[in-house]
């Protein structure tokens, strides 16, 4: 009797147990899902999980796509996102719930939020942003022997009205600061902005987000938002102290690092050499403070530097300015086997035209003789009256031979 009753129990436990609700394993969508502006070019996305969604037998996970203002895609444990994006354009993103552990789950359907583009047309926003940065050296006794300035650039928009006034702002990181000293167009509108001293970091990483509105009278005006990468914009400075010197054929070029927040190990550089006798470039690139090379010793050349944050450091970026350019050597005199091909060729050059000039003055006298004097009819009529007067035999000799002496040299000269 005691195993019918175990057996039937057994079975009622088991009928029990099928009777009860079976939660579904299938992933439910997020709710309350919406995007935010926090910051300057700066968003947070916020949802919550479903409140029917099963946590505790899967650990869930969210798969964000962001559509504007560029595509991208992510995926977090965290329900509260912060991107960092241009906003002028409005900003539109989706997410869903996924399985952090399981990645054959399916995935639930998308949630969709959107944050609409700032008013105004997209005409009248400044255009053609451009910033840049530089590491200046502190005056005082700050914490940093180092800060970095910012400048910036832009054009009016093209529907801005005549009244438009532009303003610009950055932020990096946590902090945000307004430029308060401008350039100005022809129409008195601000187009340029400079920051002597900022709160970015000389050696950062992180991106920095640059914002110019506008305001007019007549017409909304579109704020404009762009980040920029610090490696791509930061100038850096000329190597300092640069010299050189020529010792018999070497030439040895020495220099310090440029003022910057990094270290020496940190610079790639690039040394520029003119012969300026030769008029050639010579260029070469290394990571010392010092290069050395042959040269001819008998010349002047002109030398510059320049520096280029290494990849080591940070993230490669463009090459910085040419130092001011020194001259070294001598180029007053010239070795004798330079004057030996000059004195060579002249003294061709003379024999030449020497021999050219006897040829040209044979052709001359063949061209154009000279002319025979005329004979005189005078002389002969002396002789004649003289050989009547005298007979004398001597006399007419003499006479004959005088007169007939211009025939003689007509026969020489033809």
């Amino acid at each position: 009797m005691a195993p019918t009753l175990l057996i039937l129990w057994g079975a009622a436990v088991v009928l029990g147990a099928a009777c009860l609700p079976v939660k579904s394993s299938s992933l439910l969508p997020p709710v309350n899902f919406t995007i935010q502006a926090a910051g300057l070019a700066q968003v947070l996305l916020r949802w919550a999980p479903h409140p029917d969604q099963e946590q505790g037998a899967i650990k869930l996970g969210y798969h964000v796509r962001i559509h504007a203002p560029e595509d991208e895609e992510y995926e977090t444990r965290n329900t509260v996102s912060s991107r960092a994006a241009p906003l002028h354009w409005g900003f539109s993103a989706s997410v869903r719930t996924v399985s952090w552990e399981a990645p054959s789950l399916p995935a639930s359907g998308w949630v969709s939020a959107e944050l609409p583009a700032p008013p105004g047309s997209l005409g009248t926003s400044a255009a053609n942003l451009t910033c840049s940065t530089r590491t200046v050296a502190s005056n005082g006794t700050g914490a940093r022997p180092y800060h970095v300035s910012l400048r910036c650039a832009w054009r009016a928009g093209s529907e801005a009205p005549e009244d438009t006034q532009y303003s610009l702002r950055y932020r990096y990181g946590p902090r945000t600061e307004e430029c308060r000293r401008y350039s100005q167009d022809a129409q008195w509108r601000h187009v340029a902005c400079w920051f002597p001293r900022t709160a970015i970091d000389g050696k950062g990483r992180d991106w920095l987000a640059v914002q110019v509105s506008g305001a007019s009278a007549r017409a909304a005006i579109r704020p404009y938002d762009r980040l920029f990468a610090l490696p791509a914009i930061d100038h850096v400075n000329p190597p300092g102290n640069v010299t050189a010197k020529v010792q018999g054929s070497r030439l040895h070029i020495h220099w310090e690092k440029p003022l910057s927040a990094f270290p020496g190990h940190c610079f790639d550089y690039e040394v520029r050499i003119h012969n300026a006798r030769k008029g050639y470039f010579q260029t070469e690139k290394m990571t010392t403070h010092e290069f050395t090379t042959t040269v001819n010793d008998v010349a002047k050349y002109c030398i510059d530097v320049r520096a280029a944050v290494s990849s080591v450091c940070r993230e490669g970026g463009l090459w910085g300015e040419w130092s001011p350019a020194i001259s070294v050597g001598d180029e007053a005199r010239k070795p004798w086997t330079e004057w030996y091909p000059i004195t060579l060729v002249a003294a061709v050059c003379l024999a030449f035209l020497a021999s050219l000039a006897c040829r040209t003055c044979h052709a001359w006298t063949k061209l154009f003789p000279p002319v025979p004097a005329p004979k005189s009819h005078i002389q002969d009529f002396a002789a004649t009256v003289n050989y009547e007067k005298t007979g004398s035999r001597e006399t007419e000799s003499e006479v004959i031979s005088y007169v007939e002496e211009p025939e003689a040299l007509e026969d020489l000269v033809f």
